[in-house]
């Protein structure tokens, strides 16, 4: 059992700008995206100036603090050599709003891609997609850090991007448009769909991870969620008393989270749009001066890799862990500047934070060993509805799993 309540997170390593900002609306638009890899093997730093940095993880040793022994240190010492990945500067040409890596594609991915488009590197390696301020989309081969592509469609700024979790190189944008679009990257890079009914700039999209819904959230006050299979509105989410600005899907498509100008994260189950619990976010610290910092500017809100915590950042300077089943955050982490966004490390124990100054902060995240109820729960959510899982018939079986592990 993890007991952080109250504790303050520890700062694990830092990474800063090569050259500072210049304190205008191009560079500060510039910091609002960060991304691991879905294997852990590379994290995407939106570094300013038009630059996306990759990273080969975990970070070498100028990074760390004195006194700090990462994780698998030792383990990258002994295999770092002779084709070990190095990092990359990714030069987009454009101000960067938002990125996201691919997850590995299946078999045949590589097949169709390589029959469509045999003049370029395969993209059935991992692969980064950027979303730019002139709408643009360039997707970047990871490995050689070359450009495979250009999508062209939006007509204003990029503000978000989500690849489908399957591998089948589905790819959602989201844009100040006030339209999201899907793409498929394995027919010619083809537009296959817009989605249209939003009234407002679109800040962020999340694919559930059984890639049956996508979550959007405009400057508007409700959440949309689409299907992923008609692509056609399902249905909208309404209780915050302000605009939405994050989103995200559990582990086990479950549960969604989404966090709000108006003070609130609400857990919502989205297959029957009940409202699960609020989490809101007072002031920590009585000593801060309300008119520099203001707690109801939420900016990000995501799950943690198992689907038993949660983490926000809000403009108090304050990144916050939450325990599902508790109001209030279990541990916390002071930061000098406002946070933009936060993401957690895809095995767990870290989590990453972007200011706005364009430094990223990589810090400790509660590790925990899941319950056999919770395993059981994410492995059935797997291929049964909510309404399924509640059936006194699975109820029942959870129950006995459970006890039958405590005798």
């Amino acid at each position: 059992i993890l007991s952080l309540a109250g504790e303050e997170l520890l700062l694990l390593a830092e990474l800063k700008p090569g050259r500072p900002h210049q304190f205008d609306w191009k560079s500060s638009c510039e910091t609002w995206s960060i991304a691991f890899s879905p294997d852990g093997s590379w994290f995407a730093w939106s570094q300013g100036h038009c630059i996306i940095k990759l990273i080969p993880w975990p970070l070498e040793e100028q990074f760390i603090p004195k006194g700090f022994e990462a994780k698998n240190r030792s383990s990258k010492n002994e295999t770092k050599g002779q084709g070990s990945p190095k990092e990359k500067m990714l030069d987009c040409g454009q101000i960067v709003w938002g990125v996201a890596f691919s997850p590995w594609p299946s078999p045949p991915s590589k097949r169709l891609w390589a029959h469509h488009h045999p003049q370029v590197p395969d993209i059935s390696c991992l692969v980064l997609a950027t979303g730019l301020n002139d709408g643009q989309i360039k997707i970047w081969e990871v490995q050689t850090g070359l450009l495979l592509l250009n999508l062209s469609g939006h007509q204003d700024v990029v503000r978000d991007l989500s690849f489908t979790p399957s591998g089948s190189l589905i790819l959602v944008s989201a844009s100040r448009d006030k339209t999201l679009r899907i793409w498929d990257l394995n027919k010619h890079s083809k537009q296959i769909q817009v989605l249209l009914g939003h009234l407002q700039w679109v800040y962020c999209c999340s694919i559930s991870p059984d890639c049956s819904m996508l979550c959007s959230a405009a400057e508007e006050k409700s959440v949309f969620l689409w299907s992923m299979r008609s692509y056609t509105l399902i249905r909208k989410l309404e209780g915050h008393q302000s605009n939405v600005v994050s989103c995200d899907f559990s582990p086990n498509s479950a549960l969604l989270v989404t966090a709000s100008y108006d003070t609130n994260v609400i857990m919502w189950d989205p297959y029957t749009r009940e409202r699960l619990r609020s989490l809101h976010h007072t002031q920590v610290d009585p000593a801060m001066d309300d008119s520099d910092v203001h707690v109801s500017s939420l900016r990000s809100v995501c799950f943690s890799p198992e689907g038993l915590y949660l983490a926000t950042v809000a403009d108090d300077r304050l990144l916050r862990i939450w325990a599902l089943e508790l109001k209030t955050p279990i541990a916390f982490a002071p930061v000098t500047n406002g946070l933009c966004c936060c993401t957690f490390f895809p095995h767990g124990g870290v989590i990453a934070t972007e200011i706005r100054d364009g430094h990223v902060q990589f810090w400790t995240a509660p590790r925990v060993l899941s319950s056999l109820k919770h395993l059981c729960r994410k492995a059935l959510r797997s291929f049964l509805t909510t309404y399924q899982v509640l059936h006194p018939h699975i109820q029942d079986f959870l129950s006995n799993a459970t006890a039958c592990v405590s005798l």
